[in-house]
């Protein structure tokens, strides 16, 4: 058997199988499609040099194979996309019902009936319990894009505070709360500038931030756990400061939950570790289970702050509410409750944070091992260190990335299905390659 979802029960965890190498990493038919991709891609897409990257030709549960042959162990879930596994039975059933009835509606116009399902379920879902509404999108920039327009029709005021260190897309509005400047600067006449930024973790100086901004401001936007950032964890409390400060000042709470949500960090959305409510929330990458969709969830008094529409939306896309990604999201989101992935999560990651520690005590290069269910990061004393270790861990046949905003964190954050033994025995060879 060479496929983890062959001969499973329904809700088994697949087994995760090792890596499996046949030819070097890159092999030769990565290596070929790197130069026929570099003909006809913008070069700063994918980065081809030093060497070429591996190219996927299937995944399932927590393994991927390369065209070569090649077999690895997935560290890093497709960006955290697949918190379900890839391709996962039920939402690949999911999207084949689907596809065989309609690919595609009129979104703001005649929408598909399964977007209302999905906005149920999604509304279910936000914090606190109360009414809420919301937009969807495709990918993870669009649903903060429409928090930051959301924040300012529902207060008046464009300013914002985020933090450093966050990481909120790269479309021009969440570009504007991005931190990292090799992404902002290239385009900063074209960006708004009116967002201010706070040391992440410290509710305090987001307050020293909003009053040194030259624009009043309406909303704070934080992810509960950075991701890009570095898998940083912020202290006890932070949410729930911020919380109380934004009640204190009038401005709304954004919880960045693109990638900490669906079960990422042990609970389906990060804020609810400290029980915070958020005004808006953004969530994405892991909802659909390898679709892009994604949406903008917020309480109902706050989303009233849109207009009904009268024919032209003020904020759409051709494909919002395309019906196979909200078909797929459905699906995801029954796995997520079915098989518990939340609860594996918390428990698994707990079981990763521990080895991670243990591991590389004393390691030289090694900083810190941190994170929050299985959202994980290795500190390394430098980019170097990290990016020379999850070359090598490629070549062993692990996926892994660097993070943080200089690439010095190596990101662990796998499929929730992983198996227990696998994950341990690719944290084993990713150790090793530091």
């Amino acid at each position: 058997m060479d496929h983890p979802w062959e001969s499973l029960e329904s809700g088994a965890v697949p087994e995760t199988l090792p890596p499996s190498l046949v030819t070097n990493v890159p092999g030769p038919r990565s290596r070929e499609l790197a130069e026929r991709l570099a003909a006809v891609e913008s070069r700063n897409v994918t980065a081809l040099a030093p060497e070429p990257p591996i190219f996927w030709e299937r995944a399932a549960g927590a393994n991927v194979w390369d065209v070569d042959g090649n077999r690895f162990v997935d560290l890093g879930a497709g960006f955290g996309v697949a918190n379900v596994g890839h391709a996962h039975p039920r939402v690949v059933a999911a999207l084949e019902t689907q596809d065989r009835t309609l690919l595609h509606a009129m979104g703001d116009v005649h929408p598909a009936s399964v977007k209302v399902a999905l906005l149920e379920a999604l509304a279910a879902r936000f914090p606190g319990g109360g009414p809420a509404r919301g937009v969807l999108g495709s990918s993870g920039s669009d649903a903060v894009e429409v928090a930051l327009k959301t924040a300012l029709l529902a207060t008046g005021r464009a300013g914002v505070v985020a933090f450093e260190g966050a990481y909120h897309g790269v479309t021009l509005g969440a570009l504007d709360a991005t931190w990292r400047p090799e992404f902002r600067e290239p385009f900063a006449q074209r960006l708004a500038q009116r967002t201010v930024f706070a040391r992440f973790g410290d509710a305090a100086d987001a307050l020293r931030a909003a009053r040194a901004s030259a624009q009043p401001i309406g909303a704070v936007i934080t992810e509960p756990v950075q991701g890009r950032g570095g898998e940083r964890v912020p202290p006890p409390d932070f949410l729930r400061t911020l919380r109380a400060l934004c009640d204190a000042e009038g401005w709304l709470l954004i919880a960045d939950e693109v990638y900490t949500g669906c079960g990422r960090t042990g609970r389906f959305f990060a804020c609810e570790h400290e029980g915070v409510v958020p005004d808006l929330l953004c969530v994405g990458k892991g909802l659909a289970g390898g679709m892009p969709i994604s949406a903008c969830l917020g309480r109902a008094a706050v989303m009233d702050a849109w207009p009904p529409s009268h024919g032209e939306a003020l904020h759409t896309q051709t494909f919002l509410g395309h019906p196979p990604g909200c078909a797929a999201a459905l699906a995801a989101l029954a796995v997520i409750d079915e098989e518990k992935l939340c609860e594996r999560a918390a428990e698994l990651g707990a079981v990763a944070l521990g080895f991670l520690r243990d591991a590389t005590r004393g390691r030289a290069g090694v900083v810190e091992c941190r994170g929050l269910g299985l959202l994980l990061g290795i500190e390394c004393d430098g980019p170097e260190r990290s990016r020379s270790a999850c070359g090598e861990a490629l070549r062993r046949g692990v996926i892994t990335l660097p993070s943080g905003d200089d690439g010095r964190v190596i990101a662990v954050t796998p499929p929730l299905v992983i198996g227990r033994d696998a994950l341990l025995g690719a944290l084993t060879t990713l150790t090793e390659c530091i």
